[in-house]
C-alpha cells in the first residue's frame, strides 16, 4: 500500500509589535507580504491563504542607532525588502531552489548599502543599522535569512523547538557553543553587542541563509529580542503547543508579545508567528 503524503495547503499568521514599557518610539517594524507572480500584496496583522500558487514573505527588523535613526533603518529595510522581491519574483525562471542564496545576498547588500549612504550623507543618522530576519515560504520550503539578535524558531509538528539563526554576538556563540546557560546568556552584560548588523559600522555582510522543508502542523516564529527578554525557551514552546484557556483566546503573536511584556517590556517587543496547515 503506497505511503499518502499530505502536503501543506495553507498558512495562518498573525503579528503584533508593541513599544514596550520604557522607550518612547518602537524601532521594530515587521512585514507580511503576498505574491502570485504578478504581484506583490502587503498583508494585514492575521490572516489565512493557501499555499499553492502563492509565496509569502514575513520578516521582523530591530533599529538601532541615536534619536529616530533606529526607527528609520528598520522600516529602510522592510521597504527594500518590499521593491527587491517582486523584481527577483519576475526574473528567476529557474525556481527559488535555484536562486534563493543569490537573491537573499542581494537583498541584505542593497539593504546594508542604503544605511551606509545615510549614516554617512546624514548627521543624525550616522550609526543608524538594524537586524534582519526573514522568511521566504513556497508550496514546499522556507528558506530564511538573518543577521542580527532577531530569532526564527521552528516548533517541529513532532514536538519541540529550535533556535534556527544564529545570534550575531559574543553571547550567542558561547549559548551555542553550550558555554553558558540561557538564564546566564539574559544576564550577561555583552549580550546586546552585535558583532554582524546592517548597516552600524559594520564593514561586511555575510549573512545565515539556509532552507527548511516543512510540514502539515509546523510553527515558525520571527520575533525581536525584546520577547526573548521576556520569555525563556520553554515558556515559547508553552505559548506556541500548550497554551492555556485565556491565552487560546489571542492569536499566538498576540499571547507572546503579551506574556513578553507582563514579564518584561523594556525593550520594543515583535512577534510573527506563521502556521502550515
Amino acid at each position: 500500500m503506497n505511503e499518502v503524503i499530505c502536503r501543506p495547503g495553507r498558512i495562518r499568521w498573525s503579528a503584533l509589535s508593541h513599544v514596550g514599557h520604557v522607550r518612547k518610539n518602537n524601532e521594530d517594524s515587521f512585514l507580511g507580504l503576498t505574491f502570485d507572480g504578478k504581484e506583490g500584496l502587503y498583508l494585514g496583522k492575521a490572516g489565512e491563504d493557501t499555499i499553492e500558487g502563492h509565496d509569502f514573505v514575513f520578516a521582523v527588523s530591530d533599529g538601532m542607532g541615536g534619536a529616530n535613526a533606529g526607527e528609520f533603518a528598520s522600516k529602510i529595510v522592510v521597504e527594500k525588502t518590499m521593491k527587491l522581491i517582486p523584481k527577483s519574483l519576475r526574473s528567476r525562471a529557474a525556481g527559488m531552489e535555484a536562486g534563493f542564496q543569490d537573491l537573499f545576498e542581494e537583498l541584505f547588500l542593497e539593504s546594508h548599502k542604503a544605511l551606509c549612504y545615510l549614516g554617512a550623507c546624514y548627521p543624525e543618522c550616522a550609526q543608524m543599522g538594524c537586524t534582519l530576519s526573514l522568511a521566504w515560504i513556497t508550496p514546499e520550503w522556507l528558506y530564511f535569512g538573518h543577521i542580527g539578535d532577531s530569532r526564527i524558531y521552528y516548533f517541529p509538528v513532532k514536538g519541540g523547538m529550535k533556535q534556527i539563526s544564529h545570534d550575531d554576538s559574543h553571547v550567542g556563540w558561547l549559548l551555542r557553543s553550550g558555554k553558558i546557560t540561557e538564564r546566564e546568556a539574559r544576564n550577561h552584560p555583552r549580550k546586546n553587542a552585535l558583532q554582524k548588523a546592517l548597516g552600524a559600522g559594520h564593514q561586511f555582510v555575510d549573512p545565515q541563509i539556509g532552507a527548511i522543508g516543512y510540514e502539515v502542523g509546523d510553527i515558525f516564529l520571527i520575533c525581536s529580542d525584546g520577547v526573548i527578554d521576556g520569555l525563556w525557551d520553554k515558556n515559547l514552546l508553552q505559548l506556541i503547543r500548550e497554551p492555556d484557556l485565556e491565552q487560546q483566546k489571542a492569536s499566538p503573536a498576540n499571547r507572546i508579545v503579551e506574556e513578553a511584556l507582563k514579564n518584561s517590556g523594556k525593550d520594543n517587543t515583535t512577534a510573527v508567528v506563521l502556521e502550515i496547515i
